[in-house]
């Protein structure tokens, strides 16, 4: 069996593949200096062919070590996790299909959008109720490729 070992989530260790959603670095104060605004913290992308919109993800909670052999991607728009909880959840990605997958665990209070046709794992949220916000491509053509990899990875703590 192969195995992965998790790593943090940091924006500069994920930039390849997409941005950290996070209330940290620089701010400007807004609501009379009561409120914090992080401003433009990921970059979307829908397409030519799309528009954005805000689904309700409801996913089952798993646990580490955790067993996948699939990742997919979504090649005409980015796609944005925001935890509707503050729980940690993994996040896995690839470079392509022929690359060992890297996977990152959240803190708990960040979220991340994936870029646009970057490879990745399915949501998988460490703990109930696995419930996000995701903001991503709406439009009528198809937007989802998957690979299923021979054999399984293992992610490690």
């Amino acid at each position: 069996m192969r195995q992965i070992r998790t790593e943090p989530l940091t924006a500069k260790a994920f930039a390849p593949f997409g941005d950290v959603l996070d209330a940290t670095g620089d701010f400007r104060l807004i609501n009379a200096g009561l409120c914090r605004r992080h401003h433009d913290r990921a970059t979307l992308d829908f397409g030519p062919a799309g528009r954005a919109g805000i689904s309700v993800f409801k996913a089952e909670a798993r646990s580490l070590p955790y067993d996948f052999d699939l990742i997919e991607r979504h090649p005409d728009g980015s796609q944005a996790f925001l935890p509707m909880s503050a729980d940690p959840f993994l996040v896995i990605v690839a470079t392509s299909p022929d690359a060992t997958p890297r996977a990152f665990l959240t803190n708990g209070a960040q979220g991340i959008n994936l870029h646009r046709g970057t490879w990745h794992g399915v949501l998988t949220p460490l703990h109930a109720p696995g419930l996000f916000a995701v903001v991503d491509r709406i439009g009528t053509t198809p937007n989802l490729e998957e690979h299923r990899f021979p054999a399984p990875f293992t992610v490690l703590p």
